[in-house]
């Protein structure tokens, strides 16, 4: 098995550290294209499709083995093992911030920091944690996903992104979401917003960023606030944004909070 045709691996630079892009539900490396330039001259900088989107080779999406997120956390271990022997800067949106963190707990030596974009590691309100859903809520996103994707790709996507003011990356992303394999995007969905891994925030001992924005219903303020003091290690800081995707719809911004942590490691 190749791993970089599995993932669809690309490698930019040869910088002394590697800087890995990891995307969100529904969207693929591309979504990048904004940040990553920003660092190819003094990173060697990893971008990859997860297993079941963008131009991954579906043929290893193994619907047992990815009901669960730790596979996709397995697949990852294996790209930076791949690409270098040294530590990397993981940058991971969405669903990938949490893949980042079950690596990052699986294997800490293979992490120097990781900045998570709109992470949230359980969606479902419980007790005293505010997610953003009730577990109805969740449930009937999910019912339908599972009875009409496509429509509720175009309604949704708009939503999610936000940016009100470039209504094109709305119709980006739910081209994105549209082009993804249905049966692949109904099982991740559920995957995604039925996890829980709030367990696994004490265990993770890597520095973390936590980049959220000021106005998100994916990923509101009140999880940022809560990893922010269970995680050991971990910043919070807060973009003037509308939506879920500020590395597209607030680069510039994002690239300042992420390039001001990361002076702390790289001088």
């Amino acid at each position: 098995m190749s791993v970089r045709l599995r993932n669809n691996v690309r490698v930019i630079g040869n910088g002394p550290t590697a800087i890995v892009f990891a995307h969100g539900f529904g969207c693929d490396q591309n979504m990048w294209r904004y940040l990553a330039p920003v660092f190819e001259d003094r990173y060697t900088v990893v971008l990859f499709d997860l297993v079941g989107s963008g131009q991954s080779d579906i043929s290893f999406y193994d619907f047992n083995r990815y009901g669960s997120l730790q596979a996709y956390a397995d697949d990852l271990i294996e790209i930076i093992d791949d690409v270098t022997p040294a530590p990397v800067v993981f940058v991971g949106h969405s669903v990938s911030a949490v893949i980042g963190l079950l690596a990052s707990v699986a294997a800490p030596e293979k992490f120097q920091c990781q900045v998570m974009i709109g992470p949230s590691p359980c969606y479902i309100n419980d007790d005293n944690y505010i997610g953003g859903f009730s577990r109805s809520d969740i449930e009937e996103l999910c019912n339908t996903i599972d009875s009409n994707y496509l429509g509720w790709s175009s309604t949704m996507a708009p939503a999610i992104m936000g940016a009100p003011r470039q209504p094109e990356l709305g119709v980006e992303l739910t081209n994105s979401f549209c082009r993804t394999d249905p049966e692949i995007a109904k099982h991740f969905a559920r995957v995604t917003f039925l996890s829980d891994h709030r367990d696994a925030l004490p265990k993770s001992t890597t520095p973390t960023l936590i980049l959220q924005c000021s106005d998100d219903f994916i990923a509101p303020l009140t999880v940022g606030e809560y990893m922010q003091k269970t995680m050991p290690n971990a910043e919070l800081c807060i973009i003037d944004n509308v939506g879920h995707c500020p590395h597209l719809s607030a680069p510039d911004a994002s690239t300042q909070a992420i390039e001001k942590y990361l002076k702390k490691y790289f001088h």
